[in-house]
């Protein structure tokens, strides 16, 4: 049996909760229940049976077709150390200005390799596989994003691109799960959980002793994203549209737009399954991407043709945008105005906001100020991540 290489001694528990930790930081949901009845599972099963142990958790930890598939590769990434690597951290030579785009900019996303400065984590022959060491470094799981809090526009290799885009998505569609409308648990809930009865049952030889609860969910929140893709948003642009595509992949009610000089409506294109119809439909809407921006007139022209017609209870509009307008400050604030009045929440995400001494001083965001439910930075993957908890205090 491979046993796992921990770089220090810990009890099972640490393990589970570092387990837990590695899904959810991977996209899959867990909470502390699912620890709970990992432990209260593992005393029923031959724990030295690697796969007694997979399905055990397995079992518990997954709760999606996304998270069923994806189970096995990061069961291996964490318990078997699959592609794990010591990295040792060393001083950059602020000297070494010249030289190739590799050398300057350092690939972002670890590899499933032992190759480069790092030393592969090997077991001990008589510690029971537990790796104890006196260097330094960071033992981490293979092909995660460890860049989350690294501004995009320092993405400038292609493929770093990309997968700084795919984490996007699956950030929003951790965050539409959290927002589903499945049946939550709950003491006085008014339909028994049968998944749970049968899980704590375990315990009981069967015997269901305890029968939780669940009962509906709030209604959901109706989100709208409107995405700025004007030349200065250019650098954001591609992985703030993977965002949306990933907030509206799981859920029908919520809208995508892109705006420039006019608005386009791309909810039907960003929900389409077929790959190469949905990039001929971008493409054709691609007129004027990267060039100027009217933001005021775009929301007005929001308002006359959507608001009517897609705005429900408990609506958030979300504007992904620096600020930048070239049209009359007046326009945008009556069309601010005229959607506050209409009740909903506006989220004004601005990436130069996560900038050092970043102060908002044009006339469009001043005059914004005063309508805005959250305003918040946007120009890293984290800061898309922290928008979950800033939606729950609207």
């Amino acid at each position: 049996m491979a046993i796992t290489r921990f770089l220090f001694r810990t009890s099972i528990q640490e393990r589970i909760v570092g387990f837990s930790h590695h899904m959810r930081d991977n996209g899959v949901t867990t909470t502390p229940l699912e620890v709970h009845s990992t432990l209260r599972l593992l005393r029923l099963i031959d724990i030295t049976n690697i796969e007694e142990v997979r399905l055990a958790l397995k079992s518990v930890f997954t709760n999606n077709k996304e998270s069923f598939v994806r189970f096995n590769d990061l069961f291996d990434s964490y318990w078997l150390n699959d592609g794990k690597q010591r990295h040792d951290h060393k001083a950059i030579d602020p000297s070494n200005k010249k030289g190739n785009l590799s050398q300057n900019f350092p690939n972002l996303f670890e590899v499933n390799s032992s190759k480069g400065t790092g030393k592969t984590d090997v077991p001990d022959d008589e510690k029971d596989g537990e790796t104890e060491s006196s260097g330094e470094g960071k033992l981490i799981a293979a092909k995660i994003f460890n860049k989350t809090t690294t501004d995009m526009r320092e993405f400038v290799l292609p493929e770093d691109e990309n997968k700084a885009a795919e984490a996007a998505r699956r950030i929003a569609n951790a965050i539409r799960y959290r927002w589903s409308r499945r049946r939550k648990a709950s003491k006085k809930g008014g339909i028994l959980d049968m998944r749970r009865i049968m899980r704590k049952s375990i315990a009981t030889g069967g015997e269901p002793i305890k029968l939780p609860r669940k009962r509906r969910p709030d209604i959901p929140m109706h989100l709208i994203g409107l995405v700025d893709v004007s030349g200065s948003m250019q650098p954001y642009a591609r992985v703030f549209l993977s965002f949306m595509k990933g907030l509206i992949s799981n859920d029908m009610r919520t809208d995508a737009f892109l705006f420039h000089t006019k608005l386009m409506c791309v909810s039907d294109a960003l929900r389409d399954n077929n790959t190469l119809r949905a990039a001929n439909r971008l493409s054709i809407m691609a007129k004027g991407f990267g060039g100027g921006t009217k933001i005021g007139a775009s929301l007005h022209q929001f308002s006359d043709q959507f608001m009517g017609r897609i705005f429900g209870h408990k609506t958030v509009v979300i504007i992904m945008s620096d600020g930048y307008d070239s049209g009359s400050a007046n326009v945008l604030e009556k069309a601010l105005s005229r959607l506050k009045k209409s009740g909903c929440k506006i989220v004004w995400l601005n990436p130069l906001l996560g900038w050092k001494n970043y102060e908002p001083v044009s006339q469009s965001i001043k005059i914004s100020l005063p309508y805005i439910d959250c305003f918040a930075p946007c120009n890293t993957l984290q800061s898309l991540a922290d928008l979950e908890n800033k939606l729950e205090l609207l």
